[in-house]
């Protein structure tokens, strides 16, 4: 049956030998007209910044670093979305708070105890962002004072998943505009930026 078939010849792995991973080439630079896909991270396209809710919040700044991003998805042991957390989750007052509250230490503070959980997050749909340009994604954070939104998109079953993740960040680079990185990006520079809502 398998005479036709030649077995390859394999060979030892080398040393220091990394791996592929998904990648997202976004256009280095946008407008508010482009489509909204245009500044979205595609989690299709891209793999997720994770991290359980039992991590050390110091391991979660440590990812957002390695990752090049300012939130993760804190996901539990069905790698079912739990939550989120952020840069500014970890490194604004949140940490300050549990300190007060249980006198406990910083390195006792898990990623459970700052994170915004699943139940307290709204998010996008992917139908709506297909239709969507870019300024109505900067409408949308800067109506909702965030620095993220998280798109989903839903199966025949009615089941959501993940799909996508927009950051001011992000957006701002692509527009080319300053962000500062602890202040939303709604600032006087962008104001005049804005366009009308769909």
């Amino acid at each position: 049956m398998l005479r036709n078939y030649a077995p390859l010849q394999s060979f030892r792995l080398m040393p220091n030998t990394g791996f592929a991973q998904p990648t997202q080439d976004l256009p280095e630079r946008v407008a508010l007209d482009d489509p909204a896909v245009s500044v979205m991270t595609d989690l299709e396209l891209t793999s997720a910044a994770l991290i359980r809710p039992g991590d050390s919040i110091d391991e979660a700044n440590r990812r957002m670093i390695q990752a090049g991003v300012r939130m993760l998805l804190v996901v539990d042991e069905y790698r079912k979305v739990a939550g989120l957390i952020t840069a500014n989750d970890v490194l604004g007052e949140k940490p300050i708070q549990v300190i007060t509250e249980r006198g406990a230490r910083r390195q006792d503070i898990v990623v459970r105890d700052i994170m915004t959980p699943q139940d307290r997050f709204e998010v996008l749909r992917m139908q709506d962002v297909r239709r969507a340009h870019v300024g109505h994604i900067v409408a949308t954070l800067k109506d909702a004072t965030r620095q993220h939104a998280i798109v989903v998109d839903t199966d025949s079953a009615g089941q959501q998943r993940v799909r996508g993740v927009f950051s001011v960040t992000q957006i701002a680079r692509q527009l080319g505009v300053p962000a500062p990185l602890t202040r939303p990006i709604f600032n006087a520079k962008l104001a005049p930026l804005m366009i009308r809502r769909a």
